[in-house]
């Protein structure tokens, strides 16, 4: 459950699909990282609602400049 924006951006969209009755546990984007890894982040509005990020794919997205800070570990491979 201690996911970043990019998880949280793909439960919401999840969320609303007409058969799906189990969403997952969704929340603010900066609930566990702050700042968090997506542009724009995901907000709670005032009435406890959670707006479905309107943008292409799923609606955010990655900064690179944060991702880069939270990397632990990056390997690359050759073809």
């Amino acid at each position: 459950m201690l996911e970043t924006g990019i998880g949280r951006a793909h439960n919401l969209h999840l969320s609303t699909l007409d058969q799906f009755t189990l969403p997952g546990d969704v929340a603010a984007s900066r609930r566990y990282f702050v700042p968090d890894l997506i542009d724009p982040p995901i907000e709670v509005a005032p009435d406890g609602t959670i707006a479905v990020p309107p943008g292409p794919g799923i609606g955010v997205s990655p900064v690179p400049q944060r991702l880069q800070d939270a990397t632990v570990h990056q390997e690359r491979f050759r073809q």
